[in-house]
């Protein structure tokens, strides 16, 4: 049951297009389907299938490797006692096979570069010396510790560099993609119940997995992480400890930017983490960006040394708001929370999260797909007690004159927009413009659950998007 994915599974089928040996690493991070896109599209059409092993020693690696070999059709592999040997052996078995494309499929294969193991060197090799001098190899390699896939497989400056001939990161799913799976499942989900969940979950299909038919979202969320053992329960740690062979500087990253909605400069983030990373900041901030953990983004009219990095997983946030330094006991805790303050409070961040990882459904929405745009926020700070700060998070700012500033709102139903807010409205669109100084027109969207409720200052706002365009 392959739910989108079409663009990377052409991907993947190309490579036995090509006259040539190819060299592909699928990557993203834990539970996003790397693996299974990898099967589903061929089928079981390997020469050679192995997966690395988490948390084990070299002697225990390089033995899975060697039973590997045997699944494959070896009939006797003595026992390795390097990766040299190991690649070696996997050279012979896969010289005997008929004149044909030989699909190498390695998972997860940061856990095989162990400790003075020199496994990247025996690869390097593999490939250098021997398959990439073949026209019939295609290896592809996966893993979710995304940090070690780009070190060294894509931004190689080895004997690997510049050899990697296709890479393909998996992204989360879409809304509407995660419609799809839960119609496939069954699952009888309305739209509101779908975006709701995708504020918990975000569009990892592993988690959606887990949820069960005959339940509601909120009685599947208490079941998934406020249940005594929860599937989910435990699953922060056990993330970026999948991602990240040290996760702690990670957490630290984001544990700071958790605290700040807006975001934080490199600055502010070295004064906030306790444990100082000095150069390597900037490294584990692309890195994070790369799993889809954090964006960023330059606030309009500022300058890339002013780039604020914002945490905007879905699940990463949920956690820090509900379950991190929190001991609930209670297991029908997320069906009894709804509609309660802390709830609503929660739900108006997360969709407005939501919007920002669907910008290009929002364009298309607006139909301006086709015109050049830079999505953007902004920022101003009071500069005395006679002025007010303001936040906007969301613009698009478009090459054909028009800049749309975005608000977002999340209800259960139509939203009434009051004087008063019509008010906040006008007049954070009128401190933009003054302070900005841009001379484009500036064109309010409101994107809401269900549109807004008709009353005098509705009318006032023409363009009005509601969750079905987030689904497009």
């Amino acid at each position: 049951m392959l739910i989108g994915r079409e663009k990377q599974q052409q991907e993947l089928l190309s490579l036995l297009q090509s006259d040539e040996s190819q060299f592909c690493a699928v990557y993203g991070r834990r539970r996003v389907g790397k693996t299974y896109l990898v099967k589903q599209t061929f089928q079981g059409q390997f020469a050679f299938l192995h997966s690395g092993v988490a948390n084990a020693d070299m002697n225990d690696q390089l033995e899975e490797f060697r039973l590997s070999l045997l699944n494959a059709g070896m009939k006797r592999v003595p026992k390795l006692k390097s990766w040299s040997l190991a690649f070696f052996h996997l050279e012979q078995h896969l010289a005997t096979l008929p004149q044909t494309k030989k699909i190498v499929f390695v998972d997860e294969m940061p856990w095989m570069d162990t400790p003075k193991s020199r496994f990247v060197s025996a690869l390097e090799h593999f490939w250098n010396g021997w398959a990439n001098m073949r026209s019939d190899i295609i290896l592809i390699v996966c893993g979710s510790a995304t940090s070690w896939i780009i070190g060294n497989i894509v931004r190689n400056y080895g004997g690997l560099h510049n050899r990697l001939t296709r890479q393909i990161y998996l992204r989360p799913f879409t809304l509407k993609e995660c419609e799809q799976y839960a119609q496939k499942r069954a699952l009888r989900m309305p739209r509101k119940s779908i975006l709701e969940t995708y504020m918990v979950l975000g569009g990892i299909p592993y988690y959606w997995s887990l949820l069960k038919q005959g339940m509601s979202w909120t009685q599947n969320i208490d079941q998934l992480f406020f249940a005594e053992r929860g599937e989910l329960r435990n699953e922060f740690d056990a993330l970026y400890a999948s991602l990240f062979r040290s996760p702690q500087p990670y957490i630290d990253i984001v544990t700071a930017l958790g605290s700040k909605k807006a975001g934080m400069t490199r600055e502010e983030l070295d004064a906030a983490i306790k444990n100082n990373l000095g150069g390597k900041l900037a490294d584990k901030l692309e890195e994070l960006e790369q799993c889809d953990f954090i964006r960023s983004y330059n606030a309009l009219g500022k300058k890339k040394r002013d780039t604020i990095y914002q945490l905007i997983d879905n699940f990463t946030l949920f956690y820090f708001k509900f379950l991190a330094n929190h001991s609930i006991d209670d297991e029908n805790f997320w069906s009894i929370s709804i509609g309660k303050p802390q709830y609503n409070a929660w739900s108006g961040l997360a969709f407005e999260r939501v919007c920002m990882q669907h910008s290009a459904q929002i364009r298309r929405a607006l139909g301006i797909a086709g015109i050049s745009a830079g999505i953007y926020s902004w920022t101003y700070r009071a500069q005395n007690e006679h002025e007010h700060g303001v936040q906007i998070d969301l613009l698009i700012n478009r090459s054909d004159d028009v800049i749309n500033v975005c608000e977002m709102k999340f209800s259960k139903g139509k939203y009434e927009i009051t004087a008063d807010e019509f008010d906040k409205l006008q007049d954070k669109v009128s401190v933009f413009q003054n302070k900005s100084k841009t001379r484009k027109g500036i064109h309010i969207v409101m994107i809401t659950s269900y549109g807004l409720s008709p009353n005098a200052y509705s009318y006032d706002i023409p363009i009005q998007l509601t969750m079905d365009d987030l689904f497009v």
